[in-house]
């Protein structure tokens, strides 16, 4: 494993864990509407990324970004890696900013956001290349976002995750592989069209029928 992803789920994990046993640590740093609007605490766009509500939050996202990081390094390299992590981690949060702005009191944890970005750019460059417990990568990506976008339409009291940052970050994964390899893409339309399926009904919702935000 490259070792900058290594030392991002080393870092997720240890701070996942020191927030999940650190209550005023959880909450300087996840992801809130008030904090960043008002108290433009912008550092909650990137910390809240490195939280997780429980360990098998923090094991999902940890195992996906392991299954489909190793593609993403390959066509991309470090620093592509770096940069569609990063930036689907922040697109993600800005979409939640933007959708949630009138609910001061939501707040999110969870590297969601960054993984999505890698999930669709590994799938724009190799949709079956990758098998995630004997599932093609395109699939298991399809039911990654399904789960997401119904968690999302279907708020639970106790789920705390950022489901709406898969969105964005998503969004930016797709773009940044179309840019800088826009043949295989191309090439790989029908499995992104397929996994983009539940991306594509949750804006159906937020920005027609308006049931979010």
């Amino acid at each position: 494993m490259n070792i900058i992803v290594l030392v991002i789920i080393a870092v997720t994990c240890i701070i996942s864990y020191m927030g999940l046993n650190n209550i005023q640590l959880f909450e300087k740093y996840k992801f809130n509407i008030n904090a960043i609007n008002s108290k433009k605490e912008y550092i909650r766009l990137v910390s809240s990324a490195f939280l997780h509500a429980d360990f098998m939050h923090l094991f999902f996202n940890m195992l996906s970004l392991y299954f489909f990081q190793g593609v993403v390094i390959h066509f991309f390299g470090s620093i592509g890696f770096l940069i569609i992590y990063f930036g689907s981690m922040i697109l993600g949060n800005l979409f939640s900013l933007l959708i949630y702005k009138n609910q001061p009191w939501y707040s999110a944890i969870g590297a969601s956001g960054a993984v999505s970005g890698i999930i669709f750019a590994s799938i724009a460059m190799a949709p079956n290349e990758i098998s995630v417990n004997f599932l093609p990568g395109w699939l298991f990506g399809t039911l990654y976002f399904g789960y997401s976008v119904y968690m999302m339409l279907n708020p639970k009291q106790w789920d705390n995750l950022g489901h709406s940052a898969h969105l964005g970050g998503a969004f930016f994964g797709l773009v940044f592989s179309i840019a800088m390899h826009p043949d295989l893409a191309i090439n790989n339309f029908l499995y992104l069209g397929i996994m983009s399926l539940p991306l594509l009904y949750l804006s159906y919702e937020i920005f027609v029928k308006k049931k979010i935000g």
